[in-house]
């Protein structure tokens, strides 16, 4: 049997005839700030002042950053590995091994993983499975909330995982004080959908890459960077092993949608940071 899947390009032009020409909405979000502009967001949904189609007068919207009870710059570091090489195909590389590893150890556990594929995330759980002596899960070895639940429960523990770990785990406390993300988060070359959205941008005059893929990317890294400051008294470190992040032009969009947490590029730093708070436990 075969099967067509069929996807919209855009729902902005949808939605910006048939929703915001009748209706007023209040939108809400932690993430909806990208790159520190609503822009990104307005523009995907119809309401970047476009003009209504029956009075021809620009829509009239507003935004609000309505701030954070976390102190961002002094509960969290953002370590970006500057000095690893940029990721290529292989899902990891020893030198990347070698950094989880020295963090892991430095932070006495603690860790979530948050991988850019399933294949990565199962090598690196084997590797520090061999190199530590700290318990390590991996996402599909059981089922999600009961991975969770240990990786809470036990503060030497690691959990390793894909997508879903990016976006819904809530562990505040000490259990999470390392978060780190393997790779910019770009979405997969062959993902028909993205490429099609980015080749109709780029027809139009506008940049596929920043409204497609970096976008993809900032509302990820944005909501995986999250995982670390749960609450006023989380402190830790999220360390990116992707240099790109530090070097490359859109680097400054990808950090500006993340938390505003102190950055370095120097791993003994971070490493520091994560040897006092595993000795004030």
């Amino acid at each position: 049997m075969q099967r067509l899947n069929i996807a919209p390009l855009s729902v902005n032009g949808l939605l910006s005839t048939n929703l915001w020409g009748t209706h007023t909405g209040v939108l809400t979000s932690a993430t909806l700030s990208l790159g520190n502009s609503f822009d990104p967001v307005a523009r995907s949904i119809g309401i970047d002042h476009s003009l209504n189609p029956e009075t021809g007068v620009a829509r009239a919207w507003s935004a609000t950053d309505a701030g954070s009870p976390f102190d961002y710059p002094k509960q969290g570091i953002l370590y970006i590995a500057k000095d690893l090489p940029t990721p290529g195909q292989s899902p990891t590389t020893e030198s990347q091994l070698d950094t989880i590893a020295e963090l892991i150890t430095a932070a006495g556990g603690r860790t979530l993983g948050l991988f850019s594929s399933r294949r990565a995330a199962e090598l690196a759980a084997e590797a520090m499975r061999e190199r530590l002596d700290v318990p390590i899960l991996i996402q599909g070895e059981d089922q999600l909330p009961t991975l969770v639940a240990q990786f809470s429960e036990d503060e030497e523990t690691c959990l390793f995982g894909t997508l879903s770990l990016w976006q819904g785990v809530d562990v505040p406390g000490p259990a999470c004080q390392l978060v780190i993300m393997d790779r910019i988060p770009f979405p997969r070359p062959d993902d028909p959908v993205k490429a099609a959205r980015t080749r109709a941008i780029a027809a139009s005059g506008g940049n596929g890459f920043m409204q497609v893929s970096a976008t993809h990317a900032a509302l990820l890294l944005a909501q995986g960077a999250g995982r670390l400051v749960r609450s006023i008294n989380d402190r830790g470190v999220v360390a990116v092993l992707d240099p790109r992040l530090a070097t490359a032009r859109y680097g400054s969009f990808l950090t500006n949608s993340m938390p505003n947490f102190w950055t370095t590029t120097k791993k003994d730093v971070a490493i520091g940071a994560l040897q006092r708070l595993s000795e004030a436990q």
